[in-house]
């Protein structure tokens, strides 16, 4: 992935085929991280402890919703890849660039989750077994688009 431009308003990022194929496979798996996954306090024991976190359940669950139609309308926007002979010309507008990196964030967490929430550089892929490794794959391949897109954002 390269940055061909960059002003106040876009970046703009050139894909090779696989690349874009795979930025489209790891989108496709949001949301990854449990809806369960956020306490509101491990150690809050009060009366109202069910209340909030019932609250904070509804909340994210709508920022969820949320987010899951923003990314349908954003990949299903025609000018958002424009196929080129090197592969796809890919335009991001600096105001979904947070959101775009909360939506990677979310699915590199998911599948750090599935993977039982190892220590930075625990898993080798060849150590994986045949189910656990395309969690790692889409754990590290959302890891690299996130640093990517921070690294242009700059």
């Amino acid at each position: 992935m390269k940055r061909v431009s960059a002003d106040e308003q876009a970046v703009v990022f050139q894909l090779r085929a696989p690349e874009h194929d795979a930025l489209l496979d790891i989108l496709q798996t949001y949301p990854v991280v449990p809806p369960t996954h956020q306490t509101v306090s491990k150690e809050l024991k009060d009366a109202h402890a069910a209340d909030y976190q019932h609250l904070l359940d509804e909340a994210l669950a709508e920022q969820r919703a949320a987010n899951q139609k923003h990314l349908d309308a954003w990949l299903a926007t025609p000018e958002r890849f424009k196929k080129n002979k090197a592969g796809y010309r890919f335009t991001l507008e600096r105001t979904d660039s947070e959101w775009l990196l909360q939506v990677l964030n979310d699915i590199r967490v998911g599948h750090w989750l599935r993977l039982g929430s190892p220590e930075p550089g625990a898993l080798k892929p060849q150590n994986l077994d045949r189910e656990k490794l395309p969690a790692w794959l889409m754990m590290e391949m959302s890891g690299y688009f996130q640093m990517s897109f921070l690294e242009a954002l700059e």
